[in-house]
This record gives structure tokens, sequence and C-alpha cells, in this order.
């Protein structure tokens, strides 16, 4: 489930880089927070805790409520670098771990 929640978010990341309408950005911030907060648990409870802050900062940056604006260019740099990890987490990171 988390290579899944993992990877959706990762598309969703890189779709935002497309010229979308301002309500897909609004709906992936609400997917992001539930995501991430989902991933957060899961953390806490494997004892990961750098993968449970991280979690926690990217839910907080994420978030609908209190929007953080750092403008176009930079969310899309975030959005890539966001979405680099989360893919380089479920492919690269499980086989380092598996030996």
């Amino acid at each position: 489930m988390e290579k899944n929640i993992k990877i959706i978010l990762s598309v969703l990341f890189l779709l935002c880089l497309a010229e979308m309408p301002y309500g897909f950005y609004e709906l992936v911030r609400y997917l992001a927070l539930v995501g991430f907060v989902y991933l957060v648990v899961m953390a806490n409870k494997k004892g990961n805790e750098k993968e449970f802050y991280i979690f926690i900062a990217l839910a907080v940056l994420f978030q609908p409520v209190l929007k953080i604006s750092l403008g176009r260019n930079l969310w899309n740099l975030v959005d890539i670098g966001v979405a680099g990890w989360l893919l380089y987490s479920v492919f690269v990171g499980a086989k380092a771990k598996d030996n």
C-alpha cells in the first residue's frame, strides 16, 4: 500500500508540471495531505524516524488550509524533487533495504 501511495503521489506531482485547472492543484493538495499522513503513521509504526519527520514536513508543505505560496517555478522544483525522492524510495531504496 505504501508503494502505491508513493507512486500515485509522484504521478500527481509530475502532472502538476502541466497546465491544469486550479481545482486539480487543490485536489492534489488534499490527496497529498492524506497520503503523507498515512505515510507518517506507517513510518512511525516501523520506527523509521527519518521518514517520519520527512513525511510530516511534506504534509505541512502540501496541506491545503494554510497555503504556502512559493510561486509556480519553485513549486515545479518542489514537485519534481518530491516525486523523484518518492520514486527513488520505492524502486531503489527498497532494494537497498533488502540487501
